[in-house]
């Protein structure tokens, strides 16, 4: 797994630990664990980026930050992982997630009449928020699990691969 390159990348942990705006998480943001980069840490924080990736809310970062801290996996990398969902890629995916949802719940996925006022929207939010919600939450968990396996399996096999690359060269 490039390690190093995932270090450089990630801010110093002082930095953020001596943050004004941070102090309101007081002394779990000094938790060691949660600045560590192992196997476990960096899946683990694979897991809860993807997942909050997928959660249509704001503050997407807050809530990585805060499921990383729970965990207690790597935190910067948690946070960074949410930022697949951007402005590019959000509506693709949560038009994805709604479609899943219709499909799951077996509704149809189109409006034959919308209109823009306070009752058209509340009545399409009353339509969509189900299906929309419920495809997020599946792709959310599938998401989350499918990281936190992909990346536990890619730091195996390349140290694996290290030790066996160590045996040939002694």
């Amino acid at each position: 797994m490039p390690k190093k390159m995932l270090k450089r990348l990630m801010p110093d942990p002082g930095t953020i630990k001596n943050n004004k705006y941070l102090k309101v998480l007081g002394s779990r943001l000094h938790d060691n664990n949660l600045w560590y980069l192992n196997r476990h840490s960096a899946a683990g924080a694979f897991a809860v980026g993807l997942f909050s990736a997928w959660m249509p809310l704001p503050f997407q970062m807050l809530l990585a930050a805060l499921l990383a801290m729970t965990f207690r996996v790597n935190l910067p990398l948690s946070a960074v992982l949410v930022w697949i969902t951007n402005p590019f890629t959000m509506a693709p995916m949560f038009y994805f997630a709604y479609r899943l949802g219709s499909f799951l719940l077996d509704r149809p996925h189109h409006y034959k009449h919308f209109e823009l006022s306070l009752s058209g929207i509340s009545s399409a939010m009353s339509t969509a928020a189900p299906p929309f919600l419920l495809g997020c939450l599946v792709m959310a968990v599938v998401c989350s699990a499918t990281g936190f396996m992909v990346i536990h399996g890619l730091w195996r096999w390349t140290v694996a691969r290290r030790w066996k690359q160590r045996r040939r060269h002694s």
